[in-house]
């Protein structure tokens, strides 16, 4: 994207004028000369004083709250001083809440009891369209237009249902594998271009003792494993198979979709994934690979910041490449998108829209999105004219994205119902423990999209 520059020269011209009044008071020329006049005391005028706003709160439901999120949450902080400093009386508490409890549990909770917070963590998709549809999220397209940032966003396509706004994202993201440059070169490899590199890439990291992918997927954060899964399934079969997931176009029981159960089975059996994987939090998962006990990872983008943190042994080390290609049609796109954002309660106030107003327009600026960008790894949600001195990983995973010849596609969890995405959680565990088989997988899923 090309810069434009714009020089402004001011010229200003001050004219001033002060003009002044005299009032005399004449005394009449015939008044007796006994007569006195006592003044009248002067009036004394007690002087107004400017009345305190009155105070009120709001709460701001946010997600960033694990040590790999302190970047996002600072700038977050800054935005709310910013917003409190522009409405006299403000005071936002941020309510910090784990992404999938605020999604899965505690948000739907609220938005069934008609109490969600004023302003929220909003995913896009299927959340957005069901409680836009239920009148629970306020119309963002006349705020966005009356703040000029109607077309100042990358794409909106996941919080907008039937041509209005309902949330906005806060940042992007693609999902690929990260990769310790030192490690691969001990081991004589290189980026892998197809699923056959690939495999040959982890069986040299595994002969080297060196733990090939690391990856979490127990104790309720099983939908990491289906990161993986989601790409393995979309390269084979195209984007169009989770398309039609919901429409009942495609089937969790395709062939494409068997056969990326299958791989990721695969994996698992040949010692590739980490074998304690189901017994692995996402942060342990995270860290086995930013302390240098893994070659790879499959992550989103979000995980830079984690890479290049202070914990970390690998941030000169780690680069990112889009997942190799599988002779599929989904060959030559990414995991990706605007799917984590904000939304606003449809129940405000004229105060609490004030605020909702003065959020948005301190939030989504520029410069919040390059430095988002430069401290976190964030894929910018807005249009920039550069991405300013971000470089090394982070320039790294934004390449990757732009080298996606096809594009970009949306996770798989935009698309389906949340009990779709509760029951693959629960059934890639199991086949990441050995319990069922990959076609067992396909079938427990595609009965959870039937039921629904």
């Amino acid at each position: 994207m090309k810069k434009t520059k714009s020089a402004l020269s001011l010229a200003m011209v001050v004219a001033m004028a002060a003009t002044s009044a005299a009032c005399g008071n004449g005394g009449d020329s015939k008044t007796a000369a006994t007569s006195t006049v006592t003044p009248a005391p002067a009036a004394t005028t007690k002087p107004v004083e400017s009345e305190k706003p009155k105070e009120f709160k709001m709460t701001l439901r946010h997600t960033e709250i694990r040590d790999t999120a302190k970047a996002n949450l600072a700038i977050l902080q800054d935005v709310v001083k910013a917003t409190e400093t522009a409405v006299p009386g403000l005071k936002i508490e941020l309510d910090g809440v784990e992404d999938v409890v605020n999604r899965d549990t505690k948000l739907k909770a609220e938005m069934q009891a008609g109490s969600p917070p004023p302003i929220f963590d909003l995913f896009g998709g299927a959340d957005t369209q069901n409680y836009s549809k239920a009148g629970k999220l306020l119309d963002l397209t006349p705020i966005i237009a009356e703040l000029g940032l109607k077309d100042k966003f990358m794409n909106l396509n996941e919080f907008t249902v039937d041509g209005k706004v309902y949330g906005l994202p806060r940042a992007g993201f693609v999902e690929g594998v990260f990769y310790n440059k030192k490690i691969f070169a001990d081991a004589g490899v290189q980026v892998p271009k197809t699923w056959d590199e690939f495999l040959k890439v982890c069986e040299a990291l595994k002969a080297k003792g060196i733990t090939p992918i690391a990856m979490a997927g127990g104790a309720g954060d099983g939908w990491v494993l289906n990161m993986l899964t989601n790409t393995l399934f979309v390269r084979l079969g195209g984007p169009q198979i989770q398309e039609g997931f919901a429409a009942g176009k495609t089937k969790w029981t395709d062939a494409p979709v068997v056969e990326a159960f299958k791989k990721m089975d695969e994996l698992k059996q040949k010692g590739y994934i980490d074998k304690n994987v189901i017994a692995t939090k996402y942060a342990d998962g995270q860290a086995k690979f930013y302390t240098g006990q893994a070659g790879m990872l499959f992550d989103g983008s979000w995980a830079s910041s984690g890479i290049m943190g202070k914990n970390s042994k690998v941030a000169d080390d780690a680069s990112f490449f889009n997942f190799p290609s599988m002779g599929g049609p989904g060959d030559d796109m990414i995991n990706g998108g605007w799917s984590n954002g904000y939304g606003f309660s449809s129940k405000l106030n004229d105060n609490e829209l004030k605020v909702v107003k003065a959020f948005i327009k301190n939030f989504y600026t520029e410069a919040n999105q390059k430095r988002a960008l430069k401290e976190s790894g964030n894929i910018p949600a807005m249009k920039l004219t550069d991405i300013g001195d971000a470089k090394g990983l982070i320039a790294d995973v934004v390449q990757a994205q732009l080298s996606a010849k096809k594009g970009a596609f949306p996770a798989f969890d935009a698309l389906v119902t949340p009990a779709v995405k509760k029951t693959l959680e629960g059934a890639m565990e199991e086949l990441m423990g050995g319990k069922v088989t990959p076609q067992k997988v396909a079938e427990k899923v595609q009965a959870a999209q039937d039921a629904k």
